[in-house]
């Protein structure tokens, strides 16, 4: 069993205290992980001016070059993890073990993290909207003659991580290249993918000294977020409704993310299933980016058909299969208490499982300790039922019939949309709808992301401020005025 200290910036320890991480369907153990305490981080967080500064005194070249490195290790190299070495089918393969995820899925969204090592440069250009990196270095730079000044807002970035897929430590990866030190709470089933980020950035060159990996409890996840200067964190409303109005918490929760047809396309809808399937069951439906709702003016009960009848052969199959289409919950638990939810809520009126009826058995599969949840297609008519605006971790979307002019006031809160129209008005009604945080116009997957525009949140406008700056040897070249 591999045992996986605690990092505390630059010293690695290990407490009398673990957390022991079981395969998920054998039940034996796969490792365990050194737990910190909340008067530890308060500790280690005191140092952190220091290693700030130790930091920031890199150039920004050799910190991407830096990252280039570690693209090729964390991908190539045999990696530190704990007391072993892991080379990356090693690390995928526990990753798997440990969270239910398929080793399919886990390779290709560790393989996410791997592209935005590589390409550093283009995400921190899309983060930065194109900043010279070198206002990296000394705080301003001039762009097209004019003074751009911006300065940190805090010494550490904590982040209160996941264990549903390891595509979102993209989310954080960027920090360092920010040049702002970073604390990593990992989740519980998943220190895998912050630990060999961790390692790569370590033999890459990048100092241990700014670097922490922290596994606590919640008490401890609550005193990073409430220590560091700025931070980000996952989870569902009801945890996350603590830090909704604090402006130090990036918070990632739930997308409820949707599909729109327009009034113009909405006769088409055989032409977009493809689409519509793929951001609502791509990667097994766990990220907040994939679509849990499709609304339409027409044909909700077809398009809630042809959906339902593609996906009602997807089937349970093994961690290791190389043809998983959704992923096994590794606490079973959990998927009969989310199928408890949907039974309860077709009893209300107005609301049926349309995959019911093409799917062969029923949407919940035990199968020893772990369970599988096969994709369900809801019909809505009417977007109050309580299943309507609902998100599940494995394929799962509601379809609405509702008319084109009154969809924008009353989708609510989406992370990612795909409005499928060539409407002139149509499209600027949704480029002007603030409820839309991430906008696809045209048949455009809600999953399909690009690095080049920050996701969800700027990481960049989250560690940094811009502000008014006048030097003496670099004059602004606009017009100026003496008050």
């Amino acid at each position: 069993m591999i045992h996986i200290p605690a990092l505390r910036f630059g010293k690695p320890y290990t407490s009398l205290e673990k957390a022991t991480l079981v395969h998920h369907v054998t039940g034996e153990p796969v490792a365990e992980v050194s737990q910190v305490t909340g008067s530890m981080i308060a500790r280690d967080l005191g140092n952190m001016e220091r290693a700030h500064k130790q930091l920031a005194a890199i150039p920004i070249r050799d910190i991407l070059a830096m990252y280039k490195k570690a693209a090729d290790y964390f991908l190539n190299a045999a990696l530190p993890c704990g007391d072993t070495d892991l080379t990356f089918d090693q690390y995928v393969r526990n990753l798997s073990s440990t969270t239910g995820s398929p080793i399919v899925f886990c390779d290709r969204n560790a393989r996410k993290v791997h592209y935005v090592l590589g390409n550093i440069e283009e995400v921190i250009a899309g983060l930065t909207r194109g900043l010279d990196h070198e206002a990296l270095d000394t705080g301003y730079t001039m762009k097209n003659g004019r003074m751009q000044a911006f300065y940190p807002t805090t010494d550490i970035f904590g982040a209160v991580l996941p264990s549903n897929s390891p595509g979102v430590h993209s989310l954080w990866v960027p920090t360092i290249a920010f040049k702002i030190p970073l604390l990593l709470k990992p989740g519980r089933e998943e220190p895998w993918t912050p630990y060999r980020v961790l390692q790569a950035f370590i033999k890459a060159g990048i100092p241990a000294s700014v670097l922490g990996f922290l596994p606590t409890d919640h008490a401890g996840a609550a005193d990073i977020l409430r220590l560091c200067g700025r931070s980000m964190a996952f989870g569902d409303d009801r945890t996350m409704a603590p830090y909704k109005n604090d402006h130090r918490v990036e918070i990632h929760g739930t997308g409820y993310s949707k599909y729109i047809l327009g009034e113009d396309q909405a006769d088409n809808w055989q032409q977009h299933l493809d689409v519509m399937l793929e951001g609502i069951a791509a990667n097994g439906g766990r990220a907040c980016v994939n679509a849990s709702a499709v609304w339409t003016p027409r044909h909700a009960v077809e398009i809630a058909e042809g959906l339902a009848k593609k996906l009602a052969g997807w089937k349970a199959r093994s961690w290791d299969d190389p043809h998983c289409e959704v992923s096994a919950f590794a606490n079973a638990a959990v998927a009969e208490g989310i199928n408890n939810l949907i039974e309860e809520g077709l009893k209300e009126p107005g609301a049926i499982d349309v995959t019911a009826k093409f799917r062969d058995g029923p949407r919940l599969i035990k199968e020893g300790r772990v369970a599988w949840l096969l994709p369900t297609i809801i019909l809505c008519d009417s977007p109050e039922h309580p299943l309507a605006n609902k998100e599940f971790l494995f394929p799962y979307a509601a379809v609405i019939e509702y008319p084109q002019s009154e969809v924008l006031k009353r989708i609510g809160y989406t992370l990612a949309a795909t409005a499928i129209t060539e409407d002139p008005a149509f499209i600027a009604d949704l480029l002007a709808c603030s409820s839309i945080e991430r906008l696809n116009i045209g048949p455009l997957p809600t999953n399909r992301l690009t690095w080049d525009q920050p996701h969800e949140g700027n990481l960049f406008t989250h560690l940094y401020r811009q502000r008014a700056l006048q030097h003496a040897t670099r004059p602004n070249t606009g017009a100026a005025a003496r008050v």
